[in-house]
């Protein structure tokens, strides 16, 4: 008897939101596949199913994505409810199409949980929102991982005129602010770093563009954040988090040093 394969989207961490769906299927799980970004507590509604860590995380060992493929692909076939859980949304940035096309392939159903990318939790709990009446009516998300990724997109945006979202960019964030500044951005454009939103721990730095761009600097609340995700935003809109966000931005310093 053939099982089922959940793709589901963990959100940005917090399991308050988590969506009702995505709790349930948990529960009813035999199997759970996990990422690096995925919070204990989630992992906690799983109940008797069997957990396995296949995360990726920079510069450390991980579990290859075809082999993520043949583990859901043979526990369904053993009859398995199978959840391939995901930290925000199974299909942004999360690999969740390719892992939908092999279950097809196989003949293995399954089903898409969406889950709040933190593309959009991140910038909302730190208090900015993306768009804005009259600052901006639209935003990007791109993947800072690579150049090859994130050059072409944001070559192909027009100064100043969206907000810029970029996920997996902190190793790159001075490359990156320094392109928009090459392509005419403004060197004072807002910008902003937010780890761990979602969490209790979770951190804000707010800045410009001319600041990201420094690779001397490192915000004072990287060190805090320890190893936590952390999401870019650029644009006008991070003006508005000195009135809408519940926390005090922290100030960028010289790296080792204080201001």
């Amino acid at each position: 008897m053939s099982g089922f394969v959940s793709l589901v989207g963990g959100g940005p961490g917090d399991p308050e939101l988590l969506t009702r769906k995505a709790a349930r299927r948990l529960a009813e799980a035999d199997l759970v596949l996990y990422d690096a970004l995925v919070d204990p507590a989630v992992l906690d509604l799983a109940g008797q199913a069997r957990r396995f860590y296949v995360g990726k995380r920079a510069g450390r060992p991980h579990v290859g994505q075809e082999q993520i493929h043949r583990i859901m692909i043979r526990a369904a076939r053993r009859g398995a409810r199978v959840v391939r859980l995901k930290g925000g949304d199974p299909f942004v940035f999360g690999r969740g199409g390719e892992e939908a096309l092999a279950l097809v392939e196989a003949g293995i159903p399954f089903e898409v949980v969406p889950g709040i990318s933190s593309a959009v939790a991140a910038p909302a709990l730190a208090g900015i929102p993306l768009t804005h009446r009259g600052t901006s009516s639209g935003f990007v998300v791109v993947s800072g991982h690579a150049e090859s990724a994130w050059r072409p997109a944001l070559d192909s945006l027009a100064p100043n005129r969206l907000t810029v979202v970029i996920l997996m960019g902190l190793g790159t964030r001075a490359a990156i602010a320094g392109r928009l500044i090459a392509r005419g951005w403004s060197p004072r454009t807002p910008a902003a770093i937010a780890w761990a939103a979602s969490r209790a721990e979770g951190t804000t730095w707010r800045g410009t563009l001319a600041e990201l761009s420094d690779p001397s600097l490192s915000p004072d609340a990287a060190v805090e954040a320890g190893d936590a995700p952390g999401t870019i935003v650029i644009g006008e809109v991070v003006s508005l988090a000195e009135a809408l966000a519940p926390a005090a931005a922290r100030p960028l310093t010289a790296a080792g040093g204080t201001r």
